[in-house]
């Protein structure tokens, strides 16, 4: 591991369940290559991270932070992501514009679950990834037992490569760690390099047998280390870090580190491992079947909309340079910043490797390729936004801030794709979705302080139907008598239920011209325009209305007269029909690790929801699927459960599949409901 030539900047996502301790992790890691002179607290709200308003309110991260810096002479940009499932989807262009990703957690075996979708993620996309399990100093398991928990959501295999030195008691605090690979000892000192020490002979026996099963796992990817260990030969320390370095770049493996950010323990081991073992940008670029050489190129893995600066893309740039001025798919660069959490640094040109914010760039949309002649690259494909799980119906608190909200949403939404804005016909409301009630809480956080546009919210309505049991024939006559021509209109119709899923049928059996041709499409659209609100209040389907006799007057019938007579046979008839009131059911897939299965099972028929049955979710190893048919008016809140019930890591899909009856108690709140809400 002897000293080499700066490498190209290379950039590392840190990534890991909510109060694993990233932010604090990103503190220590710029106090220790001394980008900072001194380390911010969470508690405190002085990080370098977590600067937005709805950040320090909360004590969490809500949005992605961008950190350069440098170590030993090699430029470096780390990434704090949120740790909220919620906003998972803010880590997901982290990762991908990443060369590796730190995957934090705490020493908790009941949390290893978290880690199962964000193991699951950085697999499928064959990227690079160690393990540092923070708050070491709090441990009050054994790492084995730990690692052990971890390894069962992790696809590849978990290599320690640290020892904790503890005191004499099995659960005394650990003090130091024993380095697998170097067989060296060090003892942690608070806000410094950890001290070398004499190896404690209470963990010579596990040191040994911890460095024997590094080296077997390192074994399984290379026939020469395993003739070695087989022949009994110890290998040398550079070939294990080399293989190290070569499996963690093929994503073979997962290093483990062990340490506690807040204190500085094992901070700096972790640097060095991502100096010496981290690939470089060329190789990345590899890994993604994308040619290292070729014109200038970039990707935009985030877009923020600045008070003052108006909108920046943050982007990773895969070859170099990227100049101020030059035009990428048709926009021109209008500035270029390098990024120190809020901090902005104005540059000329970014290299590659480099993560840089360029200006003004007002088309271009997270996920896009950049380059000189607007080419794409295959490679650098960006996934789909997660489908929305939660939602919101939400307006403007003054009238006059409408138009204003409108285009706050669709900012908010080109910021964050997981956000979503859709104003629904059938309940005539506007309806923010996303990931979860703190998702869309900081949305609305973000209108008021960042377009001063104060919004109300409430669950969004569901969108309740009616229809009709029985048939009933009904003879509506409009007559109307003031100064020159009258109205005059009469109609007999015959209105009868259809099956469901059928809509709105109509027809006619008029003879002799007793309702001239001209005038029928008014009764039908009269007929339609009653159908808005039925006797119960909501939309009518599922019926047939068939003219069948009438009269006019050669002067006073017209349009207008058999329209209002088609929509009064309509008010006066339906009732006549014996309506009902129709629910819609959805189609629901639930996804959990298959120990919560059996409480899905529960929480899925608690909502009134019929169980079709359950599977292994393909592709999820120690994951099922349930799928269910479950009202809409169960579903608002069903994933604040969901997640409460696994750890945070379940969730669900749902698409419409049939309207049914409601009747009872349940018919008569929806209702009652419905009136109240007119008056």
């Amino acid at each position: 591991m002897g000293e080499r030539k700066a490498a190209a900047p290379r950039c590392a996502a840190l990534v890991g369940p909510y109060l694993s301790g990233k932010t604090t992790l990103l503190e220590a890691l710029l106090h220790a290559t001394e980008a900072t002179a001194r380390r911010g607290s969470v508690k405190d709200g002085t990080t370098v991270g977590d600067s937005a308003t709805e950040a320090r309110a909360r004590r969490m991260s809500t949005e992605l932070t961008v950190a350069n810096t440098s170590y030993l002479g090699d430029p470096w940009t780390f990434i704090d992501c949120p740790g909220s499932v919620e906003l998972a989807s803010e880590a997901v262009g982290a990762m991908l514009a990443a060369d590796a990703a730190v995957v934090v957690c705490e020493p908790d075996s009941d949390k290893a679950v978290m880690l199962g979708p964000l193991f699951k993620f950085l697999d499928d996309h064959g990227i690079p990834h160690m393990l540092f399990v923070n708050k070491m100093d709090q441990a009050t398991e054994r790492v084995r037992d730990l690692l052990e928990a971890l390894q069962a959501v992790s696809q590849r295999p978990l290599v320690l490569r640290q020892v904790p030195i503890r005191g004499a008691e099995a659960e005394s605090p650990v003090t130091g760690y024993i380095d697998l690979v170097s067989e060296r000892a060090y003892a942690y000192k608070p806000g410094q390099a950890s001290e070398l020490i004499a190896m404690p002979e209470t963990v010579r026996e596990r040191e040994a047998n911890e460095r024997q099963k590094m080296l077997e796992r390192l074994a399984d990817f290379d026939d020469g280390l395993l003739e070695q260990l087989l022949s009994d030969a110890m290998p040398a320390k550079e070939e294990i870090y080399a293989q190290l370095t070569q499996d963690l770049e093929r994503d073979l493996i997962v290093p483990v580190f062990l340490g506690a950010a807040e204190h500085d323990h094992g901070v700096r081991r972790l640097l060095k491992a991502l100096r010496h073992e981290v690939p470089q940008p060329q190789q990345t670029l590899d890994r993604r079947a994308v040619a290292t050489a070729g014109e200038p190129l970039a990707q935009v893995f985030k877009t923020v909309h600045a008070a003052h600066t108006g909108k920046l893309s943050l982007a990773r740039v895969w070859r170099g340079p990227i100049t101020e001025g030059m035009v990428l798919n048709d926009v021109r660069v209008g500035g270029i910043v390098r990024l120190f959490g809020a901090q902005q640094q104005k540059v000329t040109a970014a290299q590659t490797g480099e993560v840089v914010g360029l200006g003004r760039m007002d088309p271009v949309l997270t996920g896009a390729v950049l380059t000189p002649s607007g080419a794409g690259e295959p490679g650098l494909a960006w996934p789909a936004p997660p489908k929305p799980v939660y939602a919101l119906a939400i307006n403007a608190e003054k009238r006059a801030d409408e138009v204003k909200l409108t285009a706050a949403l669709a900012r908010l939404a080109e910021e964050d794709p997981a956000l979503s804005a859709a104003f629904r016909d059938e309940t005539h409301e506007l309806v923010l979705s996303g990931q979860g009630d703190i998702h869309l809480q900081i949305a609305c956080d973000r209108l008021r302080s960042r377009y001063n546009v104060p919004v109300t919210t409430r669950p969004p309505q569901v969108a309740f139907k009616e229809t009709i049991r029985k048939p009933h024939a009904i003879h509506s006559r409009f007559k109307r008598q003031s100064g020159g021509h009258g109205q005059f209109a009469d109609i007999h119709v015959d209105i009868k239920p259809l099956p469901r899923g059928s809509g709105f049928v109509f027809a006619e059996t008029i003879v002799g011209g007793v309702v001239p041709r001209q005038y029928i499409p008014a009764v039908e659209e009269g007929a339609r325009e009653a159908l808005r609100q039925g006797p119960l209040g909501f939309p009518v389907v599922d019926l047939s209305v068939t003219l069948t006799s009438g009269q006019f007057h050669a002067v006073d019938s017209s349009d207008m007269a058999f329209k209002t007579a088609g929509r009064q046979a309509m008010v006066d008839g339906l009732p006549q029909c014996e309506p009902v009131l129709l629910e819609p059911i959805l189609e629901v897939e639930v996804v959990a690790p298959s120990a919560y299965t059996a409480r899905v099972q529960r929480l899925v028929s608690g909502r009134r929801g019929q169980l079709l049955g359950y599977d292994a979710r393909e592709g999820w190893p120690g994951w099922d699927a349930v799928t269910a048919h479950m009202p809409a008016s169960e579903i608002h809140d069903l994933i604040v459960e969901l997640r409460s019930l696994s750890h945070g890591v379940g969730s669900y899909t749902a698409r419409f599949d049939h309207l049914q009856e409601l009747t009872g108690r349940l018919a008569d709140k929806v209702v009652e409901g419905r009136a109240a809400a007119a008056q």
